[in-house]
């Protein structure tokens, strides 16, 4: 058995263990989380957004040029600054750029890009210096390092899946299925080896790390006070509003990760990407509220981000694979800026969009600005982007 498939094996193993309960405890409001504490919460767009019809530049008639059957009219989008704005449905997003607690990174992708879903995703989650195929994530191999001793709570994933990104030596990191249930097993003793197999010991030490995360979890849901706005009835919002309470929990978690699938839009796209992108915008901005009123959003970091964009030019019903996209960053006191040049409609990689900023630039300024570490010390050797925090 290798360890790529070992490590999925075993990842199943947490995911199907921990299933964490509906919001049954209650116990106060905690003001803030600890002094100096941050956290990093990843939203992944699964599919490919469309990048172009998420923050437009409706200034540019190339635009409209390129996308005769999808493009957004200009008096439906919502104007934000330098030429560019939000599809409609992002209403919130632009509430929240105009308070300046969102900033947007235009053009994020990488060299070389592959619009293969499977693998784009696994080089976001990796980030490999040169496309090399890696077993660990880039969480997982900082939460090995940044934690002194075994945490099996610094890293939540909340999907049906693992996530590559937080794998690591050591299991630092809970996958929740459900976040309706919860059921834990009896602790299991992890100092006795388990036969000679160290594969099978690890398979012991995940299954105590298991029981070790439910208890802090089930502490943290105690002392975190439930939300004071209401959280829309999608899975994306229960995700987020379980991740908050957690949060103000005090759980001290350092990444919290979650996905919304739904973004291969081919055909169809008008209506579906409106679909997505408004329960991406009503679930997030009820986190941002939620956040905001526990004074907590300065300490939390939230990022919005797709494997790859669309193609510039629409099939006739939708938009096919493309590349380079924006990325979105809300709270932790960033600048609330736009950073980058708009959309190039005039110089096309094949009918792609060029990437301006390396994704792995924004991995490195959240290292740095976020949580005290440097990137070099897991392979990103990128320069850290500059002007976000």
């Amino acid at each position: 058995m290798n360890r790529r498939n070992f490590l999925n094996l075993t990842g199943t193993l947490t995911a199907g263990t921990l299933l964490l309960p509906d919001f049954l405890y209650s116990f106060g409001k905690q003001k803030s989380i600890i002094p100096g504490k941050q956290c990093v919460v990843f939203i992944q767009l699964n599919g490919g957004n469309d990048g172009l019809n998420t923050f437009i530049p409706y200034q540019d008639m190339m635009y409209y040029d390129f996308r005769p059957k999808i493009a957004i009219s200009k008096n439906e989008i919502l104007h934000s600054a330098q030429g560019m704005g939000f599809h409609p449905a992002l209403k919130n997003f632009a509430q929240m750029q105009q308070s300046g607690d969102l900033a947007v990174i235009q053009n994020v992708g990488y060299p070389n890009p592959v619009k293969s879903h499977f693998r784009s995703q696994e080089i976001w989650q990796t980030a490999p210096t040169n496309q090399e195929f890696l077993n660990d994530g880039w969480l997982g191999r900082f939460l090995d390092l940044q934690c002194k001793d075994h945490q099996p709570t610094a890293g939540i994933n909340i999907d049906t899946i693992d996530n590559l990104a937080l794998k690591g030596d050591e299991p630092n990191s809970i996958t929740v299925k459900d976040p309706n249930r919860f059921l834990v097993g009896n602790k299991i003793e992890v100092n006795s080896k388990l036969a000679t197999n160290p594969q099978l010991d690890f398979v012991r030490k995940i299954a105590n790390s298991v029981v070790e995360g439910a208890d802090e979890i089930q502490n943290a849901l105690k002392k975190g006070a439930p939300a004071e706005v209401v959280y829309p009835k999608t899975g994306l919002s229960k995700n987020l509003e379980w991740m908050a309470r957690l949060i103000k929990g005090n759980l001290n978690s350092k990444v919290y990760y979650t996905s919304l699938n739904g973004f291969d839009t081919h055909d169809n796209q008008i209506i579906i990407h409106n679909n997505k992108l408004t329960e991406l915008n009503d679930a997030v901005f009820s986190f941002y509220q939620d956040l905001k009123k526990a004074e907590l959003l300065e300490n939390v970091t939230i990022v919005v981000f797709s494997e790859f964009g669309r193609r510039v030019k629409d099939n006739g019903k939708g938009t096919d694979h493309g590349t380079a996209a924006p990325l979105f960053v809300i709270g932790g006191s960033n600048k609330g800026k736009i950073i980058g040049n708009n959309p190039n409609l005039q110089d096309l990689d094949g009918g792609d969009l060029k990437h301006e900023i390396d994704f792995r630039s924004v991995y490195a300024s959240l290292l740095q600005q976020k949580m005290d570490f440097d990137p070099v010390k897991i392979g990103i050797r990128n320069p850290e982007l500059k002007g976000l925090f």
